[in-house]
């Protein structure tokens, strides 16, 4: 197979944790072709939908860890599968480029995740196709609902809607002094969108990363536990990551979850979970392969790429 892999510069990779680097590894382990592009670096001609690629070899070599051979101007149908992984935010460059992906899907092109799945299955809205799995949850922008709604719950987590990393999250209280500023600050004065909802005291027990590969759950998660004094669990916020075995409540979300995922076509996804709740549907670059890979002995991106290869032979 000839790999696309489309992501941040692979300078910035830290190899040690960088799930799209596992990817490779496997894929190069494998003997498969690997080549490299960035999301900018796509165009369309002629209607055909281009990119300038170059070759990749994974080596040995540290800290530099690829060869990369010369950039050439190819249609996305030179390649067998193309694999989206560049980061969030989800910004106006990354909707143009899901665009572009429909339109080589169209031309024959198999996308992961498809530009269609990546338009419509925002991380933090996707939770509002399982109502049943979720803490209670208002999406607004309105200062007074958003303000009603911390009134309500009297413990409350704001967030935005296309960040990652658990980049701008507040928690909230009604007795808050800056809760007025809070609100203010995070929706722009009222001008964008985010996300409220219900504090989960089980966080202290973790930001639970549940992966699944083509509709199947990886058997350990990774609890990513917040920091002393912190809020969010995740590892860009200092959190710790902890494998563990999945609980039956584990699968029984993932099991509720995962047709809606197979029928939007989506390879991957990392279900965040905290306690009994669902609280985001990843689907960008769903990171943590390599935690679990290192603390559970399971191969997670050797079942990524086994469902890549399954998917490439239809």
């Amino acid at each position: 197979m000839r790999i696309l892999f489309i992501a941040d510069p692979l300078e910035h990779f830290k190899i040690y944790k960088d799930t799209t680097f596992a990817m490779m590894e496997e894929a190069h382990r494998r003997g498969h072709a690997i080549s490299f592009a960035e999301a900018r670096q796509l165009s369309v001609e002629g209607g055909r939908v281009l990119v300038d690629a170059a070759d990749l070899a994974v080596t040995e070599d540290r800290p530099v860890w690829y060869k990369l051979g010369q950039t050439l101007r190819q249609p996305l149908t030179a390649f067998s599968a193309v694999v989206m992984r560049k980061d969030p935010p989800f910004d106006m460059e990354y909707l143009y480029a899901s665009q572009l992906f429909s339109l080589a899907e169209a031309q024959g092109v198999k996308v992961f995740t498809s530009g269609q799945a990546l338009r419509d299955f925002n991380e933090k809205l996707a939770i509002l196709h399982f109502p049943d799995l979720i803490s209670p949850t208002l999406i607004s922008g309105e200062a007074a609902r958003l303000r009603a709604f911390v009134n309500q719950h009297q413990d409350v987590i704001l967030k935005p809607l296309d960040s990652m990393g658990g980049d701008s999250i507040f928690r909230v209280r009604p007795d808050d002094a800056n809760l007025s500023v809070i609100i203010e600050t995070i929706t722009l004065r009222g001008a964008r969108t985010i996300m409220a909802q219900r504090y989960i005291p089980e966080i202290r027990d973790g930001d639970k990363r549940i992966l699944v590969i083509d509709g199947e759950p990886v058997d350990y998660c990774l609890a990513r536990i917040p920091a002393a004094g912190e809020t969010r669990g995740n590892l860009a916020a200092g959190g710790r990551g902890e494998a563990r075995p999945l609980t039956e409540r584990d699968r029984e979300i993932a099991r509720a979850v995962a047709p809606e995922l197979k029928k939007r076509g989506i390879l991957l996804a990392g279900l965040d979970v905290i306690g009994h709740y669902l609280t985001e549907v990843n689907v960008t670059s769903p990171t943590c392969f390599r935690e679990i890979m290192d603390q559970a002995e399971i191969n997670v991106a050797g079942l990524y790429i086994d469902a890549l290869e399954r998917h490439c032979q239809h």
